[in-house]
């Protein structure tokens, strides 16, 4: 696979915040890559590389309060989970449409990265978009080894952690980035409600209806928080959307989990994945 380095930038969120971003290749058409909740853009880095290679201009950002994204502190750094979708990701679909003008602009959802790509609004810009276990973070539809470590997490350890500390200190138990102390909170109170984040009356729900581009819904068949139930129950929200279950060992892989469709070893099903997106553009 050809090495396409990438070109680093800020983007400016809706609100001015500056976000940090990676540009790779210089095709006509635009890929526009959403992160999942505490991942650092890095991580899509081979995915995005692939893309360019074949052709598309790729854009990678962190969230704010992630990755290069991050201040110095979390403790007291405002930022909302829904931050990342209504301002942060609004408004690198803004800067796409007016500097990059893309005859196609297809988006990439990981998790939470396809969750709330439902809250942007001028969203008819989009022409097709993939999403990689975005599903309803409940924890009742986790599956059967994550339901008791997700109730615990997300009625106790989370909450009372964050309030501790001021932010939630991710790192500390696991691989995964800190978050701050409202993302941290917003996200708890979303995983405790059985509709998830379309529960919360408090955002602009309305606009998942008009969300009208094809969508491709994958769950994985050894992700314990993407499983079938909790990817269907999240993006059923979405009016145009078909589902795929994938399965490691019809690629010839051991495992996929939550993370392992953006690893090298998954390269058969991006290319499914860019035949699906392409078979929908211009």
């Amino acid at each position: 696979m050809t090495s396409i380095e990438g070109v680093n930038r800020t983007i400016p969120a809706t609100d001015g915040f500056a976000l940090a971003a990676t540009v790779y290749g210089s095709g006509d058409d635009v890929v526009m890559v959403n992160a999942a909740t505490a991942v650092p853009r890095q991580f899509y880095e081979a995915f995005a590389q692939f893309l360019a290679a074949e052709g598309h201009t790729v854009i990678t950002y962190d969230y704010r309060g992630v990755g290069e994204s991050r201040p110095a502190s979390l403790r007291g750094f405002d930022a909302s989970a829904s931050d990342w979708g209504l301002c942060d990701m609004q408004g690198v679909l803004e800067w796409i449409s007016a500097d990059l003008a893309p005859k196609d602009l297809f988006a990439i959802g990981h998790s939470a990265g396809g969750q709330q790509a439902g809250l942007l609004t001028g969203a008819d810009r989009i022409t097709a978009m993939a999403t990689v276990s975005s599903q309803s973070g409940y924890w009742r539809l986790q599956g059967p080894g994550e339901v008791a470590k997700v109730f615990l997490s997300v009625h106790a350890v989370l909450p009372l952690t964050t309030r501790l500390f001021g932010y939630f200190p991710w790192s500390k138990f696991t691989s995964g980035e800190d978050l701050p102390k409202a993302a941290a909170l917003e996200w708890a109170r979303w995983c405790r409600d059985p509709k998830y984040i379309l529960g919360d009356d408090s955002l602009p729900l309305e606009r998942y209806a008009t969300f009208m581009a094809p969508v491709m819904a994958y769950s994985i068949d050894d992700d314990g928080w993407g499983t079938a139930k909790s990817v269907r129950s999240m993006m059923s929200a979405y009016p145009n959307v078909e589902y795929e279950h994938l399965v490691p060992s019809a690629i010839g892989v051991s495992s996929l989990g939550h993370f392992g469709y953006f690893r090298p070893k998954s390269k058969a099903l991006w290319e499914e994945t860019l035949r699906w997106l392409r078979s929908h553009g211009q």
